[in-house]
């Protein structure tokens, strides 16, 4: 089967069930595994991704998230004559929406099937992995990678139970401040935290800095959508200059934490378990392979 995903989370699942071999064609931002470099792009940001936060966010019209607009190349599309074409329809600031994929397949000769994928939680996430093994004739690979997922969630919910839980706010997009929701907050609890600004499926909004000063949490993970830490780094004093940042509980205590939110929080992906032990690192010194170089150099300032 000949696969186009247009979406980076539908080709980390393709990736573990196996079938990286058969994608033929991927987003701009489809960045992992190593091995999907060398497959074709279908698609380019519609927006300078080099700007600032705050205009990145007055360029998509307020929408939050770092990844940019896409447009898709249709040509491209056609030449690769895919069997099957992975899109969502939950933003579409993050990727091609399922009607602007539809829309486009409509008017080729292609007759590819597009399938839209678009989980909020974690439980939806696993679902996903199950339904692209279903389409992709490998099910019993998903139901194995599922498996072996909520096996890694029941351990690390084991390894926190009966510890404190730190009060937990995660913020994706840095100006306007915009809470993480959807599966983070589960991520959070997962990990031994209690999350804040946000509940478990929630497709949040921007809140004004008070929500947050008013939060008081205990540990702040700053992830934006579609940034790497390096340029989250760069772009903290979007953060740090604000009136009461110095009075914040994880300020004072040095629980800043600066993450890779494409990798491990923003894509609804199997990732997104190491997502949670990553959290619960932090919060609670759980060993899940990091070195303490490692954990330091995530917390900000660190190196």
């Amino acid at each position: 089967m000949r696969i186009v995903s247009l979406l980076p989370a539908a080709t980390d699942i393709v990736h573990v069930l196996g079938r990286t071999p058969d994608l033929v064609g991927r987003t701009h931002e489809c960045d992992w595994p190593d091995e999907v470099a060398g497959v074709p792009v279908v698609t380019a940001s519609g927006v300078d991704n080099s700007l600032s936060s705050k205009e990145i966010s007055a360029a998509v019209g307020g929408a939050h998230h770092g990844s940019s607009l896409y447009g898709l190349d249709t040509d491209l599309l056609a030449e690769l004559s895919p069997d099957l074409v992975l899109t969502q329809d939950l933003c579409e600031v993050c990727a091609l929406s399922y009607r602007q994929v539809s829309d486009a397949v409509r008017v080729l000769d292609v007759g590819p099937r597009v399938v839209s994928l678009e989980p909020r939680t974690v439980d939806e996430i696993l679902a996903c992995i199950r339904q692209v093994g279903e389409i992709l004739g490998v099910p019993d690979v998903a139901a194995g990678q599922v498996g072996s997922l909520r096996a890694r969630l029941s351990h690390l919910r084991d390894q926190v139970a009966g510890r404190p839980r730190p009060r937990v706010a995660a913020i994706e997009w840095l100006d306007p401040v915009w809470p993480a929701g959807h599966w983070v907050p589960e991520q959070i609890s997962y990990a031994g935290g209690v999350p804040l600004l946000a509940a478990p499926g929630d497709h949040t909004s921007p809140v004004e800095w008070q929500a947050v000063l008013d939060a008081q949490p205990d540990v702040l993970l700053v992830l934006p959508c579609g940034f790497p830490p390096e340029r989250t780094r760069a772009e903290m004093h979007a953060l740090t200059g604000r009136p009461g940042w110095a009075g914040i509980p994880a300020v004072r205590d040095g629980a800043v934490w600066v993450l890779d939110g494409p990798a491990y929080f923003n894509r609804p992906g199997p990732r997104v378990v190491r997502g949670a032990e990553i959290i619960a690192t932090l919060l609670h010194g759980t060993d899940i392979g990091w070195s303490a170089g490692t954990r330091e150099k995530c917390r900000w300032p660190g190196a």
